[in-house]
């Protein structure tokens, strides 16, 4: 007689046990309902509400702009719609950086208020003490290591990361300070596939890659790049599996053009 049982939501411990199995770990961003409640429903395993909001939803140039209650008012939107998913909600820039306190305090607003399963946060070993208060809190925390984009400014640019030896040695010394501290899992993002190997293989918790090779133990992908929603800028690790922005343009412009010549509204459409 079989003893699995059937999940109705994805938890911080089991993605742990998806790795211990050799199973691959989705996730997704969703900023929206409806968008959520397709990704959701398709039965990806963790839907991320991304500061990358602030980019392919609100028009700003980085996430930087993006503040608390962003976060909370599209996690909120996202929770809605999730029913198999975990949720994780990304904590912004200045949000967990003052204190440790005022990072608790802001982490526990996401599953208070917006109804997430967990939080993200970037940094490696000069975040550590945050990154164990929130879990001794009772709120799991997902780390991002590599390409940071709240530090972009320090980085220098969108850039691979980790690809000298020093830089290397780094990123793997604060996954493993990451993982001690409590993280349940870890991103990594734009780092060599052998780095991404070697840390995948390093850690007890999953990894999931965007930009860091196929050995990690999941991946993530913006979920309006995936669909040709953005047009701005296409990273390299990115797989369009559809082309939306050509869909949505053709459809506006048929609006257009049936309003225009009276095609529409039709008879159909009509109360009599």
């Amino acid at each position: 007689m079989s003893t699995e049982v059937k999940l109705n939501r994805i938890t911080a411990l089991y993605s742990n046990e998806m790795k211990k199995r050799g199973e691959k770990i989705t996730m997704l961003t969703a900023y929206d309902y409806s968008t959520a409640l397709k990704v959701d429903e398709a039965g990806i395993d963790i839907i991320l509400v991304g500061d990358s909001l602030g980019m392919v939803i609100l028009g700003y140039d980085s996430t930087l702009p993006v503040t608390m209650e962003d976060m909370i008012h599209h996690t909120k939107a996202v929770s809605r719609a999730a029913k198999h998913a975990m949720v994780i909600g990304d904590m912004p820039f200045m949000s967990y950086h003052a204190s440790t306190d005022d990072a608790v305090y802001n982490a526990g607003r996401f599953l208070k208020e917006a109804g997430a399963h967990g939080i993200k946060l970037e940094g490696g070993r000069e975040i550590s003490n945050v990154v164990s208060r929130i879990s001794a809190a009772g709120i799991p925390v997902m780390a991002h290591l590599g390409l940071t984009p709240q530090a972009i400014h320090k980085l220098g640019g969108y850039r691979v990361q980790g690809r000298d030896k020093g830089d290397a040695s780094r990123i793997l010394e604060d996954a493993k300070i990451l993982e001690d501290a409590g993280a349940f899992s870890l991103v990594l993002e734009c780092v060599p596939e052998t780095l991404a190997r070697e840390i995948t293989e390093s850690l007890n918790i999953p990894t999931i890659g965007i930009g860091a090779g196929v050995h990690c133990d999941g991946q993530v992908l913006v979920v309006n790049d995936m669909l040709g929603l953005y047009e701005k800028f296409t990273p390299k690790f990115v797989k369009k599996y559809a082309d939306l922005d050509l869909v949505l343009k053709n459809a506006f412009k048929h609006y257009i053009d049936d309003v225009k010549s009276g095609a529409f509204p039709g008879d159909e459409h009509s109360f009599h």
